[in-house]
């Protein structure tokens, strides 16, 4: 039996390295330092990667059930960003 796929209508479990990310989001802070250098000394991943990784991490059923709190709050702060980018490109068009 593959151990990658999950049963029928269950959500596969978050890998080591999707852990590792959730714990690094909520402690980066502390280490000090900018967060791009932390993200390449921590996962050896460019900060774009990283985000485009966070930002599928995120939308995850798993990753909700793992954190909520944390989750909420990253979703949060994408969707703040989202629309003040839009409001930019809004302005810029007009």
């Amino acid at each position: 039996m593959d151990d990658t796929v999950p049963p029928a209508g269950r959500e596969p479990d978050l890998s080591a390295r999707d852990l590792d990310i959730l714990a690094f989001e909520r402690a980066w802070w502390r280490r000090g330092g900018r967060k791009e250098e932390a993200i390449r000394e921590e996962f050896g991943i460019s900060a774009a990667r990283y985000y485009q990784v966070l930002g599928a991490l995120i939308e995850t059923p798993t990753a909700l059930r793992e954190d909520p709190m944390l989750v909420k709050r990253l979703q949060r702060l994408r969707d703040a960003r989202t629309v003040r980018r839009a409001d930019l490109l809004r302005r810029h068009s007009s």
